[in-house]
């Protein structure tokens, strides 16, 4: 794996020998000290994957990723580095766009597979002359579905059924949120369970699907990925809800 390379970012110079000491055994590295080092180092080298320190001098984390994805500068999944590590700031980080978080003090095996998944995944370092399939993607609405509910509704009908799923998924969505911020995981499987049912006999492929993997982990008291998980759903949610506004069976 030395041939894949990370960008550590961070002020503390204890801590970055932390990094290069676990990091070093396995990838190639450099190192910034502050968000102006990063930008400059990313806009002169490839890196596979940043590691980015939430409160730097100068130029902070969070103000860095920002800059990271106006300009463009690059694909590589990045990580936010920080002592906070509570729900709710782990959340923020997601929401800003980071694609994982890791909060010290470090521990080894969580950084090694953390890199390990993230770099893996990347878009960057997937095979070249694999072509994306878009048909194995599961869909946003099955039309067979709606065509159906079409034969025995009218298309206004059909319109309000899909704005009352619309609303309550959002606030069954809300409801999450609140319930994951205040670490009560274990409530959320009824919620995710209306959300699944809902959205699979209204053909909304995509929600059905990840709603009905997430309910799953959390019967089987597998809470790792849910707050990722819950995202994501959210970002589904959004999808299915802009297909509903441009599709052509429920405007034309």
């Amino acid at each position: 794996m030395k041939n894949k390379k990370i960008l550590i970012a961070d002020d503390n110079a204890l801590n970055r020998k932390v990094f290069q000491n676990i990091i070093g055994q396995v990838y190639d590295y450099d190192l910034a000290e502050n968000g102006h080092d990063v930008i400059e180092k990313i806009k002169s080298n490839h890196y596979d994957l940043i590691l980015l320190d939430i409160q730097m001098p100068k130029l902070d984390g969070i103000n860095t990723l920002r800059l990271i994805k106006e300009e463009k500068l690059t694909n590589a999944p990045i990580i936010a580095v920080s002592a906070f590590a509570e729900i709710n700031d782990k959340a923020y980080f997601f929401s800003a766009g980071f694609d994982d978080f890791i909060s010290k003090p470090i521990k080894p095996k969580q950084l090694l597979e953390s890199l390990h998944q993230l770099i893996s995944k990347s878009p960057e370092n997937a095979p070249k002359d694999v072509e994306q399939n878009p048909t194995h993607q599961t869909e946003v609405l099955d039309k067979a579905v709606l065509i159906k509910l079409l034969k025995f509704n009218s298309k206004e009908n059909i319109k309000l059924v899909y704005n009352d799923f619309i609303e309550e998924t959002e606030k069954l969505l809300e409801e999450i949120e609140y319930l994951l911020k205040y670490g009560e995981v274990n409530e959320i499987g009824s919620k995710l369970h209306i959300i699944k049912g809902n959205s699979g006999t209204l053909g909304a492929n995509s929600i059905y699907e990840f709603s009905k993997k997430i309910e799953l982990d959390i019967k089987t008291d597998n809470f790792n990925n849910t707050l990722k998980d819950y995202l994501y759903l959210k970002t589904l949610f959004e999808q299915f809800k802009q297909h509903c506004q441009s599709s052509e069976f429920l405007n034309s």
